[in-house]
């Protein structure tokens, strides 16, 4: 059996597969580049691992208190090392990059103070965190207001207006990198460094912290090299490389990291207590391979576009634009469309490969979401899934994929899908 047989026998057509090797070789010069970069990060991190040398006494579980654990608080040397921080904070209790926002947002502002985003609306889950959307506990709460200045038209900063909303209380500039459900472009760090130029030059003291989901090793720099105070990120997404289970990171300024730290245990305890219960191995493992499996996503991603934009779709970024995240935007105009797409996205999968994901009400969210995802680890954005609302204009998001061949297995079966069901037009 040849390798186009047997991606027949897993359900892709004839029409399919001949469409998408054309893509597909049209690619080569930008997946060599991608090639390059992961190398480049490749090394970074060896380099921070073997810095700090990492050994295997840090691969032993600790329980209880968690004190002296060596293997943790390695890790946050490595991370801290890795991005030209401080300090770091990475640990398996942040569950996910909702809740190490939420942490390092929590930690560092107080009752009086004001938040502004410069980057428009966050992603949906932070609207409850914020107290945009009513909710217990949120920041809105405890006394904490909150501002935003919208994109202009072009998805750029609207540098006057930041400007103006910059106040004496605005004690935290929170900037997300990549577009959530929103197709607006991803920033590049060389933008978000701009933009903290900026803020800095307006109100040198305020704290500039960078939700960096999706973005880590796509570049090879970090908004950490920019003048971030703080980076934040889940370890389900890049830097985990698909091995971490669970966890999140936040790094950055020292001053800033103890704050979350007391915020996420208590105060008075910060980083000195949490056990790391056996978690430390797949923690380094995955950041060991992360580079690689971003890399491979990115490949994912930019196939994704030049396929659909091919076909007539509206794709963000489009099938030529630089990337500086993982995630792709596909717009389909109507919900048979994203529905189709995350079916096949499914179907591709190594895990429940057999289920069909129909839209659904999610805590966090103001419309039905579907997500497809058969991961090893529950909810895990670095590999191969597609997620969206079922709300107009009907957009999905695609994203991960371990390896490069996984992804494109999973986009041929969104588009055997598609045909199948006649919401194409060849």
């Amino acid at each position: 059996m040849n390798t186009n047989e047997i991606y027949q026998s897993l359900g892709i057509s004839s029409k399919v597969l001949d469409f998408c090797e054309e893509v597909e070789e049209s690619l080569k010069p930008r997946f060599e580049q991608i090639d390059h970069t992961a190398e480049y990060n490749q090394m970074k991190v060896i380099k921070a691992m073997q810095d700090n040398r990492v050994s295997d006494v840090h691969f032993a579980a600790t329980t209880g208190y968690g004190y002296n654990d060596l293997g943790r608080d390695t890790l946050e040397q490595v991370y801290a090392h890795l991005f030209h921080t401080e300090a770091a904070l990475v640990r398996p209790n942040l569950i996910s990059g909702t809740h190490a926002l939420h942490v390092a947002l929590s930690g560092n502002l107080r009752p009086g103070d004001e938040l502004l985003s410069p980057v428009g609306k966050p992603y949906d889950t932070l609207e409850e965190v914020i107290g945009i959307r009513e909710s217990s506990g949120s920041l809105k709460e405890y006394g904490v207001s909150y501002r935003q200045v919208d994109l202009l038209s072009d998805g750029t900063f609207d540098y006057e207006a930041i400007g103006t909303a910059i106040k004496e209380k605005t004690k935290l500039v929170t900037i997300q990198r990549s577009k959530g459900y929103d197709p607006r472009p991803t920033f590049s760090v060389e933008q978000i460094g701009k933009l903290i130029s900026f803020i800095k030059s307006k109100k040198p003291d305020v704290i500039c912290m960078v939700d960096n989901c999706y973005g880590e090793f796509v570049e090879t720099i970090e908004p950490s090299d920019v003048g971030a105070d703080m980076i934040v990120g889940s370890l389900i997404k890049n830097p985990g490389g698909g091995l971490a289970p669970i966890g999140g990171y936040i790094a950055g300024k020292k001053a800033c990291i103890e704050r979350a730290s007391y915020r996420l245990s208590a105060p008075g305890l910060g980083r000195e207590v949490g056990a790391s219960l056996g978690l430390n191995t797949a923690f380094y493992q995955g950041l060991f391979l992360a580079p690689t499996v971003v890399a491979s996503a990115l490949k994912g991603a930019i196939f994704a576009a030049n396929v659909y934009e091919k076909l007539g779709f509206s794709v963000v970024p489009d099938s030529r634009e630089e990337r500086f995240d993982i995630i792709q935007a596909i717009t389909f105009g109507n919900p048979e469309g994203v529905i189709a797409f995350c079916q096949g996205i499914q179907a591709a999968a190594p895990v429940d490969s057999f289920v069909t994901p129909e839209p659904l009400d999610m805590p966090g969210y103001d419309a039905p979401v579907i997500m497809a995802a058969g991961a090893f680890v529950q909810g895990s954005s670095i590999e191969l899934s597609a997620d969206g609302p079922i709300k107009p204009p009907y957009t999905v998001y695609f994203q991960g994929g371990l390896t490069w061949h996984h992804a494109k297995l999973g986009i041929m079966m969104s588009l055997q899908k598609m045909d199948d069901k006649k919401l194409l037009f060849w």
